[in-house]
């Protein structure tokens, strides 16, 4: 009999008991503090080229390339799984692409008419489209280079706001601008004001870190830097005050959400952000954090399920509003049960 049961035993003159509101799961639920919903989630998807075409993407299990239309099936499955939003990523053939990302701002490539098909299919999903050039550029950078291997940023805010335009056109709900260049912001919600886009949103990558975690991400679109790195336009993982900056000069320039990523490394920079401004944080558990999760469950060595909900929840605890995730599908149906 334990010591907490015994008669013969006297209790502790304990007047604060904790583990009173842990008693039984009914009362943990009563009293939880963070509450992870299906309205948390937005579904980043790959869209490529083609016709009843689903490939897996390797380094991501679970996660596929989709050609237009069974991406629409797959759209129309997670909207009825409650999941209100999703990011759209292309896989662009390298015979579209050049050293200046002609094809980003095409008002009929495959980003923009894969926009006009979703909201034709399904009206109320909300899409968010990327605006970066790297999976339209040769070279694998974000940016314009020079002949030196320079990233030109001004000249690169041209090229953005072209594209934002273009998938405003489209349909798109919020523009998505990942590429860390300076001034963007402001630059877009400018353009997008003078042409009428009045309702179309900003989602800023605000603190993008140059980080390790992308590595599948890159895989799936094909799009790794052919040389260099990205250091000098996302943020060095050891700063957390540069993020504080890059919010509050996006937020000045008209961003409507802002976003840190990657999440599961930066959860201190979440908590701060959140603190630091009203609105609506997003966080994105990245490719690099969904592969670990999911090679450690196919050793066998964790809860794969209980991991997840777990994961996530650290980071709608520590200030996200909304998380972008690959597990989107899975938590949907989890959360159902």
């Amino acid at each position: 009999m334990s010591s907490e049961n015994s008669s013969t035993d006297k209790p502790l003159h304990l007047t604060k008991r904790p583990r009173r509101l842990r008693r039984t799961e009914t009362l943990r639920k009563m009293v939880r503090e963070t509450i992870l919903t299906v309205d948390d989630l937005i579904y980043p998807m790959f869209v490529m080229e083609g016709e009843s075409a689903k490939l897996e993407i390797a380094s991501m299990p679970g996660c596929y390339r989709y050609s237009l239309d069974l991406l629409l099936e797959e759209i129309a499955a997670v909207s009825q799984l409650g999941i209100n939003a999703i990011a759209l990523f292309p896989v662009i053939p390298e015979e579209q692409k050049d050293d200046i990302a002609t094809e980003s701002y095409n008002p009929e490539g495959l980003v923009q008419e894969t926009v006009k098909a979703i909201k034709n299919a399904v009206p109320e999903i909300i899409i968010i489209t990327d605006v970066a050039l790297d999976p339209f550029t040769t070279h694998g950078h974000d940016g314009l280079v020079d002949e030196n291997g320079k990233i030109l940023n001004d000249q690169t805010v041209e090229v953005l706001v072209k594209m934002a335009l273009s998938q405003a056109e489209a349909g798109a709900d919020f523009v998505a601008p990942s590429d860390m260049m300076d001034g963007r912001i402001g630059a877009i919600r400018q353009a997008l004001d003078a042409e009428g886009y009045i309702n179309v949103g900003i989602l800023a990558y605000s603190a993008k870190y140059a980080s390790a975690y992308y590595g599948p991400f890159r895989d799936a679109l094909d799009s790794a830097p052919k040389f260099g790195d990205k250091k000098t336009y996302q943020m060095d993982a050891a700063n957390a005050k540069e993020a504080l900056k890059e919010i509050e000069l996006d937020i000045a320039e008209g961003a409507d959400m802002i976003m840190v990523k990657p999440a599961l490394a930066y959860l201190d920079i979440i908590c701060q952000v959140k603190t630091a401004t009203n609105l609506p944080v997003a966080a994105y558990n990245v490719s690099g954090e969904y592969a670990m999760i999911k090679a450690a469950a196919q050793h066998g060595w964790i809860d794969e399920k209980k991991v997840i909900l777990e994961t996530l929840t650290s980071m709608k605890r520590a200030g996200a509003d909304l998380i972008l995730t690959y597990f989107a599908k899975e938590v949907a149906l989890m959360l159902m049960s």
